[in-house]
């Protein structure tokens, strides 16, 4: 039996409730991250990460909350291909995606200098640990999503 091509997967754990210390943890570490950062530019970094990650759960969920916050499609197509459609982000923004791919590809090259350097000429201290915060988040939320099979388009938040 396939869903979307694919092979229908055995039921996997529900984290949530399995490991309920760990996953309010993980909600409290998130909701501390984005404290100080712009609603917008966290849903961009959000969507980056889950590009990268290749989580369509995750992808899926900040596509739909970045465009109920007012995120233009046209903003939203181009986030992939930020490097090549600069005019279409602040320098904040390019900053913040960088920064994101740095850290989430980061057993390809590390961090390198010039990446955390654009970003911290642009965040001050607290923002620019809020945005390393965040992309941390992001990155434990998509791998708890791969890991425990997530399907994109049944977001869970509200269950």
């Amino acid at each position: 039996m396939t869903n979307h091509g694919t092979a229908v997967r055995a039921p996997r754990i529900n984290f949530a409730k399995a490991a309920p210390k760990a996953f309010k943890a993980l909600i409290g570490f998130d909701a501390a991250a984005r404290q100080d950062l712009d609603p917008a530019l966290v849903e961009l970094v959000q969507i980056r990460s889950s590009q990268l990650n290749g989580c369509a759960y995750c992808l899926h969920m900040h596509t739909k909350d970045a465009r109920k916050a007012g995120e233009s499609e046209e903003r939203l197509h181009m986030v992939a291909v930020w490097r090549e459609a600069t005019h279409f982000f602040t320098a904040e923004e390019q900053a913040a995606l960088a920064l994101t791919e740095a850290v989430t590809l980061v057993s390809r090259d590390g961090v390198p200098d010039d990446v955390y350097a654009r970003a911290a000429a642009v965040f001050d201290e607290t923002r620019l640990a809020g945005l390393l915060a965040l992309i941390f988040t992001i990155n434990t939320w998509n791998r708890l999503a791969l890991a425990t099979g997530k399907v994109a388009g049944t977001d869970e938040r509200a269950a």
